[in-house]
């Protein structure tokens, strides 16, 4: 078998292994591992784009330190990834790039590279430019010849595939487990962490909080109001708790916050912030009404309280409603 015939039939099994992967994180172990034993390159990367802020994005570097390009965007048209994701063409420089006016040096710079030559392809989806493909310095100058090119955009093209796949994968698996209202997390999703974390963790505190007097500002001012309120008052919820916290609208005024890894000396200390937090927060501001809201909290903590995931539950719901007993605007812990 040729050399072409190997590659093509390589590019093949690249799409198959691309395309059957389920999430973006697949996807990219796939590409980092499959394009690398293909294209013998110093240097290749992945881009992604951002449509709304129209920058290309690193999602994969082979060759070079992330780290000191991670937060750099590729605005559109500028340099040569940049214009191949604005006209939607290939760009290929055989050698001497660095001589080319579409050539910016900006990356070379930074991380001490040399770009020396580049072959750089849009990866389309329904006619979108949807990412670009780019390597650098490949071993084998032959990618450059006329009779590579439909290789690497069968290459290019199967990547797409993959990306929209998994980005349709992920979409549908957000809306599974987030809620409409308020875009936290749900109770299906709730129920899934519990289970797949408690007897791993150490200790795990659970936090039922409901919303004091919320059927008021319903009653008041409406339920489209109601829902944006809802929001606001999610978005500052997450705002008050650490990433590996768990957020979940449970339904209507009511949240549960999941502090995996914490006791319930911790747990009530966040809680007790939190608490603060809302009492000093005006929300429906940009609606000219700056509503004050409170709330009332029950915390249960794992093993301490209860094993398992009903009996946490159970306990900090009974302690929530305590808390309302005792007048709202409480905390009341097992």
């Amino acid at each position: 078998m040729c050399a072409y015939n190997r590659q093509l039939m390589n590019c093949v099994e690249i799409g198959k292994a691309v395309t059957s992967a389920a999430n973006m994180e697949q996807i990219t172990a796939v590409i980092l591992k499959r394009i690398s034993e293909l294209i013998k390159a110093r240097n290749w990367t992945l881009y992604l784009l951002d449509h709304e802020r129209e920058e290309l994005i690193f999602a994969l570097v082979m060759g070079l330190d992330k780290n000191l390009i991670k937060d750099l965007r590729i605005k559109l048209g500028e340099g040569i990834a940049g214009k191949v994701a604005l006209t939607g063409e290939p760009i290929s420089v055989r050698k001497e790039v660095r001589l080319d006016p579409r050539f910016n040096p900006e990356i070379d710079t930074i991380t001490g590279f040399k770009t020396e030559s580049i072959i750089c392809v849009p990866l389309k989806a329904q006619g979108r430019v949807i990412g670009v493909l780019e390597v650098i310095n490949p071993q084998d100058m032959s990618l450059f010849e006329d009779d590579y090119q439909p290789i690497l955009s069968i290459l290019a093209d199967f990547t797409a595939i993959g990306i929209v796949n998994a980005r349709v994968y992920e979409e549908i698996n957000r809306l599974v487990i987030t809620d409409d209202v308020t875009g936290c997390f749900n109770t299906r999703f709730m129920h899934d962490y519990l289970n797949r974390v408690l007897g791993k963790e150490t200790d795990l505190s659970l936090v039922f909080l409901d919303l004091d007097d919320f059927k008021s500002v319903v009653d008041r001012h409406g339920h489209q109001l109601g829902s944006k309120m809802l929001k606001e008052v999610a978005a500052t919820l997450v705002e008050s708790i650490d990433a590996h916290d768990r957020l979940i609208h449970y339904g209507g005024d009511e949240f549960v916050i999941i502090f995996p890894g914490q006791d319930k000396a911790a747990a009530l200390a966040k809680v007790e912030k939190i608490r603060d937090t809302l009492k000093k927060t005006a929300f429906l501001n940009d609606e000219g009404l700056n509503i004050p809201i409170s709330a009332s909290f029950g915390v249960a903590s794992y093993p301490q309280d209860a094993s398992d995931q009903k009996g946490l539950l159970q306990l900090a719901d009974n302690a929530l409603y305590r808390s309302k007993d005792k007048g709202k605007d409480a905390v009341t812990i097992m």
